[in-house]
């Protein structure tokens, strides 16, 4: 017993290791060399796109779309493709702590080498979290993708199928030339009607922000350059230089240029109308389940903690709201799947000035804070009575599946871990 257990560890840290040297655009993946489909090329053709020109991703947590944008020959972006997200988890909202199982929204930067096209998940990229707004206001958490398997806790999933042409794109606009392209991550499309329903929310301050980048893409469709000063969001401020500024440093002054300050006042009063109007009304449509802040993060995060460990916990994640947003019948991540496919590539610091080398990523468990509420179950998002998983009633969770945005590395499989637990997206 002792010799296969030897073997069984020896076997566990080569994997490891192997997963921890990196990846890159250029690594052997014949997943990740599939070519677009010739109908997407020739739909680029037909709106003066190459396949080489840059592109930028939009997601909408809410309508459940991941849209991959295009630039034109004439400098403009254009949507090319649409997908239908197969899962995200948590709700509406930002990602606050390691552990809450928010998929995050914001403005990030994705570089070659963020890419991973041996993903043990299909195919992934990192998509920059955290950025440097999220560290500025004390945001934590590792490893949140775009990836394929259909399966999340805090990342965007997409099918198998999907995440290849999405992949496809990013590979194609680095090899014409991109050094990085934008993904801009939203609560919901940020029109007048759903601003105004959502208006009495708690992280309404927080969307306002992000609908000035929604905003300025909107009128241009040109991405927003975008910066973070006094901790919070600038887009477009041109006394800002290519070196950036302190996250948490007094802003400069704005110096947008004069057409597009007179567009941007243009588009807010017509805004302004219609968000006046939409109050008035009566939404057909009532708001989604978001998250109520820092203290339902730390709530989450103790119970993503509780169920690595292997402690009984409800199945659903405890809340400070009535239900959780996240999309039924979608499996959570499979460890049987996990330990079928090779290791995921560690990602490099998601805010380098510059695509650097792939390099090894630290272990980090997800925290359990000192000052957290004590877990309960959401009494709405229970199982239903007499639901049975694996042999086990409904309710509990018979065995800790991986902490959710962690990779284990190897000392984690010394300390006596399941050994599907060390595998990574």
């Amino acid at each position: 017993m002792k010799l296969k257990n030897a073997f069984l560890a020896s076997l566990m840290a080569s994997a490891l290791l192997a997963g921890c040297q990196g990846s890159s655009l250029d690594d052997i993946s014949p997943k990740a060399e599939k070519p677009l489909p010739q109908k997407i090329v020739a739909k680029m053709k037909a709106k003066g796109m190459t396949t080489t020109s840059p592109i930028m991703i939009r997601i909408f947590k809410e309508e459940g779309q991941l849209e991959v944008w295009k630039r034109k020959d004439n400098g403009r972006y254009d949507v090319i493709a649409t997908y239908d997200i197969c899962k995200w988890s948590g709700k509406l909202g930002p990602k606050y702590i390691e552990g809450d199982r928010q998929a995050p929204e914001g403005f990030y930067t994705v570089r070659p080498a963020q890419m991973n096209p041996r993903s043990s998940y299909y195919l992934s990229f990192n998509i920059g979290f955290p950025n440097a707004y999220d560290r500025v206001n004390g945001r934590t958490g590792q490893h949140l993708m775009v990836h394929g398997a259909c399966s999340s806790s805090g990342c965007y999933s997409m099918t198998d199928e999907q995440v290849a042409e999405i992949y496809a794109f990013a590979r194609d606009a680095f090899r014409g030339g991109q050094t990085a392209f934008q993904i801009q991550a939203f609560p919901f499309r940020m029109t007048a009607a759903n601003m105004a329903r959502y208006r009495n929310d708690p992280n309404y301050p927080f969307w306002k922000m992000l609908k000035e980048g929604y905003d300025l893409f909107e009128i241009t469709k040109v991405p927003p350059k975008v910066d973070v000063c006094e901790k919070r969001y600038v887009f477009n401020n041109t006394a800002i230089g290519p070196e950036g500024i302190a996250p948490d440093a007094a802003c400069p002054t704005v110096g947008q240029p004069d057409a597009l300050r007179m567009s941007y006042m243009s588009y807010q009063k017509t805004f302004e109308t219609a968000f006046s109007t939409a109050q008035k009304k009566s939404s057909k449509q009532a708001p989604a389940p978001s998250i109520a802040g820092e203290a339902e993060a730390k709530l989450v995060a103790a119970w993503s903690a509780a169920r690595a460990r292997g402690e009984k916990v409800s199945r659903e994640p405890p809340s400070l709201t009535p239900a959780s947003a996240e999309k039924p019948n979608a499996p959570d991540i499979d460890p049987v799947m996990t330990a079928k496919t090779a290791p995921a590539a560690a990602q490099p610091a998601p805010q380098q000035a510059t695509a650097a080398a792939p390099q090894q990523i630290p272990v980090e468990m997800p925290p359990v804070p000192a000052a957290a509420p004590v877990p309960q179950p959401n009494p709405v998002a229970q199982a239903p009575a007499g639901d049975v998983t694996a042999g086990n009633p409904a309710g509990e969770t018979p065995m800790a599946p991986p902490a959710p945005e962690a990779v284990q590395a190897a000392d984690a499989a010394a300390a006596g871990k399941p050994w599907w637990k060390v595998f990574g997206r």
